[in-house]
């Protein structure tokens, strides 16, 4: 089987996640850009995805941001699922704001994956910090 570059792994496996992940796509993510061990997705947040106070469901930012941390750490070739994972919204998204969540590895031992992601307003102000542990399997994607 030949080898094929690390960037395009990570482009074909983001793509294949997104393709079958219905709930990502209800949120209306979008990929923004994948590399090996990263992620950056946009979703821009509509009235229905609100609480009862008039602000985004910290459900929905946790979403994304989850998604965001899913696509990062499968890059690398093998099948990894999250083990823990919390967040903490530092403010409010209102609806019609757009978000970008950004993930990136922190630290790596041979299994276990650990990362972070920031979810910001277009004016940047962070809306949301999330930190993930995942589990790396010996499964390859198929891709």
């Amino acid at each position: 089987m030949t080898e094929i570059d690390p960037q395009q792994r990570a482009e074909r496996v983001a793509t294949r996640m997104l393709r079958d992940d219905a709930y990502s796509r209800w949120l209306g993510v979008e990929i923004l850009e994948i590399a090996p061990a990263r992620a950056v997705l946009r979703m821009t947040i509509r009235p229905e995805m609100c609480n009862g106070f008039g602000v985004c469901h910290g459900g929905v930012s946790f979403g994304l941001a989850d998604t965001a941390f899913a696509f990062a750490c499968n890059t690398q070739g093998n099948l990894a699922v999250s083990i823990e994972n919390s967040m903490t919204y530092p403010a409010a998204i209102r609806p019609g704001e757009v978000v970008t969540a950004t993930a990136t590895e922190s630290a790596r031992s041979n299994r276990i994956l650990y990362y972070n992601v920031h979810v910001t307003k277009a004016d940047g102000t962070v809306v949301g910090l999330f930190r993930g542990t995942a589990y790396r399997t010996e499964k390859p994607h198929q891709i």
